[in-house]
């Protein structure tokens, strides 16, 4: 199969820690082998779920040479800041370590307006010869990507696409059909709002839920890019409850727990994240047992 970084399902992986709370490498490379089984379409280590804002510049780089050496899929590896120096550096570290592309997070706390935006991006794109996906997520990092800054940087060679995760669906329509004469596409990054993201024109997700539901991820995609909107939407109903639960609280914590739950190494987390509630975690076990019975019948 032909992977093209922006086009099917792509897991954004979390990152494993061991009781000493370093990073653990055996069961990362695990998770990616078995993701890589189920037929997804590349991978996404170190972004917001793989609690990147937690992990030193050295052990960024690690886990994406981990996970690259772990599988033969392409790998996109989470690389930005909100200083421009420091994504640079970033990406060197990322493009030395082998990915095949970037996502690149909006810069957070500063909130640069668009100008300084655009100036951001376009000097990691001059510099670094990957394919990379700017990643909108306001509700990290304080500031929307505006439509026009998007629709700006999709002309750019290397920039060949845009992950959206502010839930504004009227937002990603207009970046879709702003866009639509480049090479360039939009991916879902909300696992709720995917399909109508592909309804709109977008071409795939960076999901937090394909780490648990790999297989319905991609059936959900892919039924949709092949014009089989019903069973996409049968998917998606499927899924709700778990897109639901897995923002219970703020994400990467309800993923791990579901990983520790489905026996996929423990849901440890870095500080200052906490573990999920008894109660919460009660109601994830539920639906991820209920979604493993219809597996099976």
């Amino acid at each position: 199969m032909t992977h093209d970084l922006t086009t099917g399902v792509y897991p954004a992986m979390t990152t494993p820690f061991l009781e000493d709370g370093s990073i653990d490498h055996e069961q990362l490379a695990s998770d990616a082998t078995r993701l890589e089984s189920t037929g997804v379409d590349g991978l996404v280590p170190v972004g917001s779920t793989g609690e990147s804002a937690t992990l030193t510049h050295q052990e960024h780089v690690d886990v994406v040479e981990t996970v690259v050496e772990a599988v033969d899929l392409p790998v996109i590896a989470g690389a930005g800041s909100n200083a421009t120096h420091e994504a640079l550096a970033l990406s060197h570290g990322a493009r030395d370590a082998g990915a095949d592309g970037l996502l690149l997070i909006s810069p957070y706390y500063n909130k640069p307006e668009p100008d300084g935006m655009e100036a951001h991006y376009r000097a990691i794109a001059n510099d670094v010869d990957l394919p990379q996906i700017i990643y909108n997520v306001p509700s990290r990092t304080g500031r929307n990507i505006a439509v026009e800054t998007a629709a700006n940087l999709a002309s750019h060679e290397n920039i060949v696409g845009y992950k959206a995760a502010s839930g504004d669906l009227n937002r990603v329509s207009e970046v879709a059909r702003r866009t639509a004469d480049e090479e360039f596409s939009v991916l879902s990054g909300d696992d709720g709002l995917t399909l109508p993201t592909l309804s709109v024109g977008g071409t795939g997700v960076i999901t937090v839920a394909g780490n648990v539901e790999p297989e319905r991820m991609s059936d959900l995609i892919w039924s949709a890019l092949d014009g089989d909107w019903e069973q996409a939407r049968a998917v998606h109903r499927e899924l709700a409850p778990l897109f639901d639960v897995l923002f219970c609280e703020t994400n990467p914590i309800p993923i791990k727990a579901a990983m520790d739950i489905r026996g996929y190494g423990p849901g440890r987390l870095r500080s200052p994240l906490s573990t999920i509630s008894p109660s919460n975690r009660a109601e994830l076990a539920s639906i991820l047992a209920d979604l493993a019975e219809g597996q099976s019948a």
